[in-house]
């Protein structure tokens, strides 16, 4: 152990590596940004380290990976709610969004992170309008992030036309090549809301440059019809005849899939993110996530935005996962703890590229891990934590989070964000949205 590193000791390791390795009395020991090493107390024990963390006979595991989220939606949680998708997405979220400007998706994303950070997630992939807000935003909180600007066929309340917002991805991939924590992706929302040329051209500009692609995907019954009265394919075929399937596509939600869509995901790699939370919530359905993950596709989860979930919370979103597929099946075998725990930390890592990074506790990776205090009613006795991990811990029940070697969080309180400023600041942003929303 050399000078200036960082000990987190006496805890249960999840390392979630390629065994689902479990360390009784574990240690982690953290040089710098990376993980130097990881094992029992006396097996990495060496001279003192300038930092040690106890971890109180808790859990230590990767943190969360959260593969699908509009951060900056924060701002429009609990505004229009119980409503089905289309009318919810054209009639309230589309105008609210029209009114958005930078500083408030700023002050939306700090938000999300905050949240995000306290219950345990380290890394998010979202998608939204001033990526350049959500990407600064990310780097102040000390998150890693995939971020991109969304891109459709109508002028956007941010770029404009769809030439300006293609110029602006491409700016973002390079105003940020080379970040320790931020990544640029190429983000055309949907097939429903992209013509076949911007989705080809969005598929180019993301293979120029190496960067993921992400896009909503047969998220509803009725994005599926209209595909197939348009195109004559589902939206999985449709982008499989554009050419525009391949190993860097992150596929969000995936809701209504026949078997040839999977099979075609499967072929070409596609990554898939679900969002069983977001997608109940507004009627979407139930994805098909057995059958993906039977088929061999990879499989993050991911909470969505606040406007359609209302939290960021990946803990309740894993235990939602779990249940839900088992009852849709009714199959209690189905999506058992070690697989849930997977799609939220290294395959959710994977689906967005990052798994050499992050995901798990491993030598040389990025230090992203979290502790969990068990050390309550809930969490006694645990025989399993796998199964505490998905089936009962709380994200109140996460006392530290370190991303990229630094704590982030520690016993509630975060050391990148000044709370009091950034919650007077959401007041405000609320009192004018609500204003607004009264008005119309």
């Amino acid at each position: 152990m050399t000078a200036g590193a960082t000990l987190v000791k006496n805890g249960t390791v999840l390392t979630m590596d390629a065994a689902d390795t479990v360390i009784d009395n574990g240690a982690v020991v953290i040089q710098e940004d990376r993980i130097a090493a990881v094992g029992t107390l006396d097996a990495v024990q060496a001279p003192l380290p300038a930092r040690v963390i106890d971890a109180r006979g808790g859990i230590v595991m990767p943190g969360l990976v959260n593969t699908h989220t509009h951060a900056a939606m924060t701002c429009f949680r609990g505004l229009a709610d119980d409503l089905p998708l289309k009318e919810w997405l054209n009639d309230h979220i589309f105008p609210a969004e029209a009114r958005l400007d930078r500083p408030t998706v700023h002050d939306g994303t700090l938000l999300a992170c905050a949240e995000m950070m306290l219950s345990g997630t380290t890394c998010f992939c979202d998608m939204y309008l001033f990526a350049d807000a959500v990407a600064a935003a990310a780097r102040q909180a000390g998150m890693r992030a995939v971020v991109g600007e969304v891109l459709y066929d109508f002028p956007s309340p941010h770029y404009g036309p769809i030439e300006k917002g293609l110029a602006f991805t491409e700016a973002l991939i390079q105003q940020w090549r080379g970040d320790p924590l931020v990544r640029v992706a190429v983000e055309p929302h949907s097939p429903y809301l992209c013509s076949p040329d911007l989705l080809t051209r969005a598929h180019a500009l993301a293979a120029r440059h190496g960067c993921p692609l992400v896009i909503h995907v047969a998220e509803t019954h009725q994005e599926v019809e209209d595909s197939l009265q348009r195109h004559g394919r589902t939206p999985v075929g449709h982008l499989a005849a554009l050419g525009v399937l391949d190993a860097n596509l992150l596929a969000c939600h995936c809701v209504v899939l026949n078997p040839d869509d999977i099979t075609l995901l499967k072929q070409h790699n596609v990554k898939v993110a679900h969002n069983p939370e977001s997608n109940m919530k507004l009627a979407s359905g139930v994805a098909p996530v057995p059958a993906l993950l039977k088929a061999g596709v990879c499989v993050g989860l991911g909470t969505d935005g606040c406007a359609s979930n209302n939290n960021l919370d990946l803990f309740a979103e894993m235990g939602t996962a779990a249940r839900l597929h088992k009852v849709t099946t009714l199959d209690p075998t189905v999506l058992d703890a070690h697989t849930v725990l997977r799609m939220a930390t290294i395959d959710g890592a994977a689906a967005l590229g990052l798994d050499h990074l992050t995901g798990s506790i491993e030598v040389g990776k990025k230090a992203d891990l979290i502790v969990i205090d068990c050390d309550q009613p809930h969490l006694t006795p645990m025989y399993s934590p796998f199964s505490h991990a998905v089936y009962a811990v709380k994200a109140s029940d996460v006392v530290l989070t370190i991303i990229d070697g630094k704590v982030v969080a520690a016993d509630g309180r975060l050391t990148t964000i000044d709370m009091d400023a950034l919650l007077a600041s959401l007041g405000r942003i609320a009192a004018d949205i609500g204003g607004r929303n009264h008005a119309s």
